[in-house]
């Protein structure tokens, strides 16, 4: 009976060593500055819940556009407002946590309608947003770690040109510039494909909600099928998305436990599994979303 049990006890220990073999740690990334009732960006960093605090955003930029960042009532960029958060983002930085500013949205007045424009863009966001130097930094002096694509309206042309010029500003100062994008799940993105597959980006926060075809309430199945596609993209990463309550999206919501239980087992398999996404602060805020599933995640 003894040696039964000795070598079921080896057989369960083998097991779960091979379930952690094969499991990969994976961190949390949060959109913040679309609502003021949300924490502030330093007592966000300090929760110590995010690995990558994603300010939204600069939602209008390219074809001659004055490009214009929106905090929503956070702080006022157009009178320099804004610049008050460097000591934030600084704050932030030192307790290890990227922050990334997010270019477009939703809603907005974006794109770009040449190579050369791109090239304008990426020396605006370098000189007002990264290791460049302007008379005009919006977010002060404080010196961001990326910028996260979420281009969701317009043409899709030139934000592959677009990546390059970021990318190659930062490696001519020596200095890296993490790119991350935020397609929707149904594969290729329609706005975002064609930059992801210039191999450039760091992290791929893909948006399984709003997009019933693919989000896991379509079944697992379709959402397998959508996860392992986007598995197949040449980027670093890759995140699950999802809202951080039922009022965050219009569909695609998953219950803490139900994730934890039966969406991330299937995935955190995957070499490529980053984490999980969360939109938004203010809704974390309301529903502990991102407390509930760290430890899994």
């Amino acid at each position: 009976m003894a040696g039964r049990a000795l070598i079921s006890f080896q057989l369960t220990a083998t097991l779960l060593l091979a379930l952690l073999a094969t499991s990969h740690a994976g961190g949390i990334a949060i959109y913040w500055g679309q609502n003021t009732g949300e924490a502030t960006l330093s007592a966000t960093c300090a929760s110590r819940k995010y690995e990558f605090v994603i300010l939204a955003f600069v939602f209008q930029f390219g074809q001659g556009r004055a490009p214009k960042l929106d905090l929503s009532g956070h702080c006022d960029a157009s009178s320099g407002g804004c610049a008050v958060l460097s000591s934030d983002i600084r704050s932030c930085q030192r307790r290890g946590v990227k922050v990334l500013l997010s270019i477009g949205g939703g809603a907005g007045n974006y794109g770009l309608s040449s190579p050369a424009d791109a090239r304008l863009v990426a020396a605006y966001l370098w000189n007002s947003y990264l290791g460049g130097s302007s008379s005009s930094r919006p977010l002060g002096d404080a010196v961001l770690d990326g910028i996260d694509f979420d281009i969701e309206l317009g043409s899709a042309k030139f934000w592959d040109n677009l990546a390059k010029d970021l990318k190659d500003m930062g490696k001519n100062a020596g200095t890296a510039v993490l790119l991350s994008a935020a397609p929707q799940c149904p594969f290729p993105d329609q706005w975002d494909g064609g930059a992801i597959n210039t191999g450039l980006f760091d992290f791929v926060w893909v948006q399984f909600y709003n997009n019933p075809e693919c989000q896991f309430s379509s079944g697992r199945s379709a959402f397998l099928d959508a996860w392992k596609q986007w598995e197949s993209v040449p980027a670093g990463k890759i995140f699950l998305g999802l809202p951080a309550s039922k009022d965050a999206a219009g569909t695609g919501f998953v219950p803490a436990g139900q994730l934890t239980s039966q969406v991330l087992p299937l995935i955190k398999g995957s070499s490529k599994y980053g984490g999980v996404m969360l939109w938004s602060k203010f809704y974390d805020d309301r529903t502990g979303y991102s407390s509930a599933i760290k430890s899994h995640v």
